[in-house]
């Protein structure tokens, strides 16, 4: 490999990881100002729990409808028009979400920068894995996602300690600039330049495909279950932090903010670990099993915790497990062929992520039945069962030429 081509792979790299660096900086922010900006909004007590659920799911349910959106357009389109897109469109809404004056207003925006924020891994995961060669694929792909869980553990700084409206701004202005790098640094997948290039062939089909196959459906939908309890944990353990502190009876209060730059912190160090252990073992199937199984028991240890402290602990041991995040976006780019890569890799991680949606409702639906703790348990017992059991359904996908149709 040349210097001049080995400087733009690096270039392109650097560009997806910042950009995803952004990414999990806005999808988390608002979980730790949560309760400052709806409190100024007005809101306060159950009001405030109610619509910081109601968001939350407003949010992630934009980013599964972006997930279709953006999926289709980087397989139609390319990977990298998916990438300058999706940006802008984040970059600017959560910029906006600096001067809301509602609630409602709010709930606007959080939608639309879901939608936005929901092209940024999986169209970044296909751009850089079809780009490098295959030894280099599963270290490109580490690289985004630690960057992007180092932007999730910034967030747990900015929320907490600048005011609520000038960290919404920070990370609108730090998308601006990564989209000004895009625009300088990055080229098109060669492996869709080449399938957009065969005679007959159209992009963005993918879904319709995905849909029309039981074979692809039953894959597409394994792959999709295997990274449901890492948000299962995220969405209850860090969002709700104050909530868990009152049901498990700590004598003193639980903040997000500390909450997530524990578990932000586990998760950065995870998702490096996790990508070179994989690489290490050249295999993707036991790093999933092992983080599972692992999230698992910590999760059912969380909810013993006697105090702030061991929450707090088990929060960064959590994330640690958690960081099997980078060998699972490696897993759905690598189990689907080029014509529907884009589609899968960006529709995946949303689904995984607007999971929180039924996740938070059953919760909430049974928290007045059995208790906070033991609705978790219950959720979190169904997560995890699927979960184990699609893993099972999967072959191996490590070191896979990914130049193929499906």
């Amino acid at each position: 490999m040349n210097p001049a081509t080995r400087k733009a792979q690096l270039l392109a790299v650097l560009a997806a990881a910042l950009g995803y660096f952004v990414d999990l900086y806005d999808i988390v922010l608002f979980g730790v100002v949560r309760v400052a900006s709806l409190r100024e909004l007005g809101l306060d007590g159950a009001a405030n729990t109610d619509w910081g659920i109601a968001l939350l799911n407003l949010q992630m349910s934009g980013m599964l409808i972006g997930g279709v959106f953006w999926g289709w357009f980087g397989d139609r389109y390319g990977r990298r028009q998916a990438l300058i897109a999706t940006i802008a469109l984040y970059s600017l809404a959560n910029i906006a979400n600096a001067y809301v004056s509602s609630v409602e207003q709010y709930a606007l925006l959080r939608l639309l920068a879901g939608i936005g924020l929901a092209g940024e891994l999986g169209a970044g995961i296909t751009l850089i894995s079809e780009s490098l060669p295959r030894r280099l694929r599963g270290y490109g792909t580490t690289l985004i996602s630690f960057l992007g869980l180092v932007g999730a553990l910034a967030a747990s700084y900015a929320g907490q300690w600048l005011p609520w409206r000038t960290a919404y701004l920070l990370g609108g202005g730090a998308g601006l600039l990564v989209l000004l790098l895009r625009l300088q640094v990055l080229s098109e997948s060669p492996l869709f330049l080449r399938e957009r290039g065969l005679p007959g062939v159209r992009g963005g089909e993918g879904l319709r495909r995905l849909l029309g196959s039981r074979r692809l459906r039953r894959r597409f939908l394994a792959v999709t279950w295997i990274g449901v309890p890492i948000w299962y944990a995220s969405a209850l353990f860090v969002n709700f932090a104050p909530e868990y502190g009152k049901a498990l009876g700590h004598a003193q209060p639980l903040l997000v903010g500390e909450a997530l730059r524990w578990q932000a912190l586990g998760l950065a160090l995870g998702s490096g670990c996790s990508g070179l252990v994989s690489e290490w073992l050249r295999s993707r199937r036991r790093v999933l099993a092992v983080a599972l199984l692992a999230l698992l028991a910590l999760s059912l240890g969380l909810m013993r915790s006697d105090g702030p402290e061991r929450y707090c602990q088990l929060l960064f041991l959590i994330g640690l497990a958690q960081g099997y995040w980078t060998v699972f976006v490696t897993l759905a780019a690598e189990q689907f062929g080029t014509n529907l890569r884009a589609t899968v890799t960006t529709i995946v991680p949303n689904l995984v992520r607007a999971a929180t949606v039924p996740v938070t409702l059953g919760v909430k639906l049974l928290w007045p039945l059995l208790g906070l703790v033991s609705a978790t348990l219950v959720i979190g017992g169904l997560v995890f069962a699927l979960a184990l059991l699609a893993l099972r359904r999967l072959p191996e996908s490590y070191g896979r030429d990914l130049d193929y149709r499906d």
